[in-house]
């Protein structure tokens, strides 16, 4: 892969609108944003934002909905050099609280629609500029002039602080760069070979790093974004014929939640070559691109690096790939050793260059030296690798459990339960027992209209599995919480067992084989 380079996110999109300036960038419902329109309303959004007294460095919080304002207020705060403090616009209460006092943000441009869960923190809130409403400060943007005395932004200047995924522990902020918010774009580029003429269905979650690297990726490869509110199952073709479109992204549970749609005889009639995301065991593989006609990407990626470390072009379903050119992977031992080759080992990566390493949390020195072994980041993500070198997901590490003297990997009892025709979602978690180590409580979402009783579900794995895998509970579930990638969180799941169906108590009892 090239290097990113020196030239920064607003020097990237000045460019494009004196080369390119009438190809399209996004079409949302009716409008169509040429680069050069982009462009116009970036500057008219940094005018607005200096208005208000804010400078380059200041931390100005992102509360808004996918819509192209959003767009244009990312790429403003580029281009001024403000660090972008995107938060998830579900969170209210404790976890906002949370990431507004950990990151403090100087100022927050905030959708009305978000007014009830800002208000609830009074005079403790920072500066709001709000959308939308009777005083819609940020809607005056559309009368500025355009302001094109932007500072000087550096390439390897803080402009974004990410939060963490939050899996496991509360979300902290990831100090971002320029250069690190192009890297991450680059390898899109490398995974989709998208280019001129390509559209991508834009529904990725602004607040999310992923949505952010394909808005850019655009700006870079000149392909086209067609640009939704929000992700739909049930309208997810219909919209990909209706906008042409020639790659679709998949995080988390997208590809099950498609696959259970009911089968139509257009299913292959679309324009769509490439399937690319994260998380796709190889069933789902498989069965994705058999039905729907398309060619799969893997990759992997952390927030607290860059959208994809990883890629997979040409080798196995179900594999991450190998790592691309700025990594390198090691996986290690628990004493820091590498592992034997087959064995599941922690994914450990050392930027070859530093400037697209770690580069810290913000204000979290702790957790900042946590996760470092020399110049190793350690991800806390396990995997293992074939005779070839390709590597393959395992789960969290943190989701190992131990039961009865083994050690049970969450990820291999949920991919089991996973293919069952009645089930839509799982997720195992391990809960105290009487003899000091795990009992296994399997949380399931079933898919509409299907129904199963706990026992059978159980009898159904039985051969599937080991004994000692077994999960002993089974409870239900209407919906998981999730992180904005899609992804269980595990940490909110109820550990309690009393009045939940178990399996000893059923009268089950696993067969050693």
């Amino acid at each position: 892969m090239a290097e990113p380079g020196d030239e920064t996110i607003g020097e990237l999109l000045a460019r494009r609108a004196c080369t390119n300036p009438e190809e399209i960038y996004c079409s949302f419902r009716d409008e169509r944003i040429s680069v050069g329109m982009l462009n116009r309303r970036v500057n008219q959004v940094a005018t607005l934002l200096k208005s208000h007294g804010l400078q380059k460095g200041d931390r100005v919080a992102v509360m808004l909905p996918s819509h192209p304002e959003h767009l244009y207020l990312l790429f403003a705060l580029a281009r001024l050099g403000m660090v972008r403090v995107p938060i998830n616009v579900h969170l209210l209460g404790a976890p906002l609280a949370h990431l507004l006092n950990e990151l403090e943000p100087q100022a927050i441009v905030a959708d009305s629609a978000f007014r009830a869960a800002l208000n609830e923190f009074g005079s403790t809130l920072p500066r709001v500029i709000w959308r939308n409403g009777i005083d819609g400060e940020f809607d005056r943007f559309a009368s500025c002039a355009e302001d094109e005395a932007a500072p000087v932004v550096r390439a390897d200047e803080v402009i974004a602080l990410s939060p963490s995924s939050g899996t496991t522990g509360a979300p902290k902020g990831v100090l971002k760069t320029d250069r690190h918010l192009r890297a991450g774009p680059m390898a899109i580029l490398r995974l989709t070979e998208a280019g001129p003429g390509d559209v991508f269905l834009f529904w990725e979650a602004m607040h999310h790093g992923s949505g952010v690297a394909v808005a850019i990726a655009a700006l870079m490869g000149r392909f086209q974004l067609a640009m939704l509110e929000r992700f739909s199952a049930s309208n997810f073709w219909d919209d990909v014929r209706r906008h042409r479109v020639t790659h679709i992204h998949y995080l988390g549970s997208v590809l099950p939640m498609l696959l259970k749609q009911p089968v139509r005889p257009d299913d292959r009639q679309h324009d769509v070559r490439i399937a690319w995301g994260g998380g796709c065991p190889a069933d789902v593989w498989q069965a994705f691109a058999e039905r729907f006609g398309v060619t799969m990407r893997e990759g992997y990626g952390l927030s607290e690096l860059i959208t994809f470390v990883t890629a997979n072009l040409d080798g196995p379903p179900g594999s991450i790939g190998k790592a691309l050119s700025y990594y390198k992977i090691s996986l290690l031992a628990d004493d820091g050793t590498l592992v034997k080759p087959g064995d599941k080992g922690e994914i450990a990566i050392r930027a070859l260059d530093p400037r697209l390493g770690f580069l810290g949390y913000f204000r979290n020195p702790q957790a900042d030296a946590a996760t470092r072994r020399g110049e190793l980041f350690l991800t806390g993500d396990l995997a293992h690798a074939d005779a070839h070198g390709h590597l393959f997901y395992a789960g969290r590490k943190k989701d190992m459990l131990r039961r009865r003297g083994i050690n049970i990997a969450a990820w291999d009892v949920e991919s089991v339960f996973a293919q069952h025709e009645a089930v839509a979602e799982v997720a195992l978690v391990g809960v105290p027992s009487d003899l000091g180590e795990d009992e296994l409580k399997l949380f399931v979402r079933l898919r509409e209209g299907a129904g199963i009783a706990p026992l059978e579900l159980i009898r159904w794995c039985s051969d599937k599995l080991p004994y000692f895998q077994i999960p002993r509970y089974v409870e239900f579930i209407d919906a998981f919480p999730k992180t904005p990638t899609q992804r269980i969180q595990k940490k909110e799941l109820s550990r309690a067992v009393a009045g939940v169906w178990d399996a000893e108590a059923a009268g089950f009892r696993a067969v050693k084989r």
